[in-house]
């Protein structure tokens, strides 16, 4: 029997959700209650249906939303195509202005964001009519699964309001090692990642030195989100080098960065500094970053994060890959480009232990050992739970939230709070 031919697109749907998430403290406030993705289904006129996934803030939808409604008839096979549409569409219906995200990631074009759920999408669609796994179309799978680290927060309980999470507080850096074995137990993770700027640089120090000892064997990085000065972050480097494999951005932009790297041989990594390919020429020349986190959400899709991987080795970078509060639909779309991208040996970032939620069918995305198979079957190789989908469609109307505002939530519980950007 032959593979089913993809065809074209014949109809678009952008659908909104809500998921819970625990109250995750950052260096711009924390996590509200719930988070918003938006999952896109791309149907063809031979029965197939693509799925992407993305952010869901109202002026990301708005853009979602004119370009499905300009793909309809577009070519499967034509992502060259799909970018043209892409641009087209914000041009003509949204502006094709910068976009924000979570009030730390700015771009100045939001033609990379909005294109990399179709993008996902129609190369579940070819895998789908092929018969292949995405991995193969991204140049075949160079590793059967796909290490991930733990990724460790501050927190609070519970929310204001509502009762306790069932990972409890997380403040103090015995906390914090309890709540990294349980991470470890549960999922197996050889890597563990502590997102600091939350309290100042002595007391994540000290988190980070527990972590150390509890966890000998294991590889060490925190991402304090720029919270500290170029002189803060030279003598953290200095007092952690040899117990981190990485530092991620420490101090604000490609500069401070620049100025960090020049006294330290402690590896600087980034998702704040180099978020587009703009960036990766001014930080090169200034060797301000040693690591570049890849997020093929935010760099325009799978087949352009493979070309990042191929810049990063082109300059003796290493690279990474950086997570946002995600789903199923965009687990699957990393562990495949992570398996096919040889030179990003790093484990990758991820939120996924966070959800208990999710719209894809389980059985497929499991972790073990730390990792995550890459799915085996045509496409992704995940299936949408359309009885799930529609209950966080209903969760995301009813929640209230239309957009990711940790300030302002945090502001509404710890009035004049302010964003601790360089602030130590």
């Amino acid at each position: 029997m032959s593979a089913p031919v993809a065809g074209r697109v014949s109809k678009v749907t952008v659908t909104p959700v809500a998921f819970r998430d625990p109250p995750l403290l950052n260096v711009v406030g924390v996590h509200q209650p719930y988070v918003l993705r938006a999952i896109v289904q791309v149907h063809t006129d031979e029965g197939l249906v693509g799925l992407g996934e993305t952010y869901a803030d109202q002026a990301h939808l708005a853009r979602l939303g004119a370009v499905a409604a300009a793909l309809p008839g577009a070519d499967v096979f034509d992502l060259h195509g799909l970018r043209r549409v892409v641009t087209e569409a914000l041009g003509a219906s949204t502006g094709g202005a910068g976009a924000s995200f979570g009030g730390m990631l700015e771009v100045s074009s939001a033609v990379d964001t909005v294109a990399s759920p179709f993008e996902v999408a129609l190369l579940d669609l070819q895998g789908k009519a092929l018969g292949r796994p995405v991995s193969d179309l991204l140049g075949g799978a160079v590793r059967e699964r796909v290490p991930y680290s733990a990724y460790l927060f501050y927190k609070w309980a519970g929310h204001p309001g509502h009762d306790e999470d069932t990972w409890g507080e997380g403040r103090t850096p015995e906390q914090m090692v309890a709540q990294a074995r349980r991470m470890v137990e549960e999922y197996g993770f050889t890597a563990i990642k502590l997102k600091g700027g939350v309290y100042e640089p002595p007391h994540e120090i000290e988190t980070v030195e527990a972590l150390a000892a509890a966890f000998p064997d294991h590889r060490l990085r925190i991402d304090p989100n720029g919270a500290w000065t170029v002189e803060t972050s030279i003598e953290v480097a200095g007092r952690l080098s040899g117990v981190l494999e990485y530092l991620e951005d420490p101090t604000p932009g490609i500069e401070g960065m620049a100025a960090v790297a020049q006294h330290t041989d402690l590896p600087l990594a980034t998702n704040m500094c180099v978020i587009a390919f703009e960036h990766l020429k001014p930080a090169v020349a200034a060797d301000a970053v040693q690591v570049v986190l890849s997020d093929h959400h935010l760099w325009g899709g799978l087949r352009r994060s493979a070309l990042l991987g191929g810049i990063c080795e082109t300059f003796g970078m290493g690279l990474s890959m950086h997570s946002n509060s995600h789903l199923g639909v965009s687990l699957a779309a990393m562990t495949h480009l992570a398996a096919a991208t040889p030179n990003l040996t790093y484990a990758c970032d991820t939120h996924y232990p966070w959800k208990t939620e999710d719209v894809v069918k389980p059985g497929v995305l499991e972790f073990r050992d730390g990792g995550v198979a890459v799915p085996a079957a045509p496409g992704l190789g995940v299936e949408l739970d359309e009885d799930a989908l529609a209950a966080l469609h209903e969760q995301y109307v009813a929640c209230g939230q239309r957009g990711r505002e940790d300030t302002a939530y945090m502001r509404s519980i710890v009035p004049g709070f302010t964003p601790n950007t360089a602030r130590w």
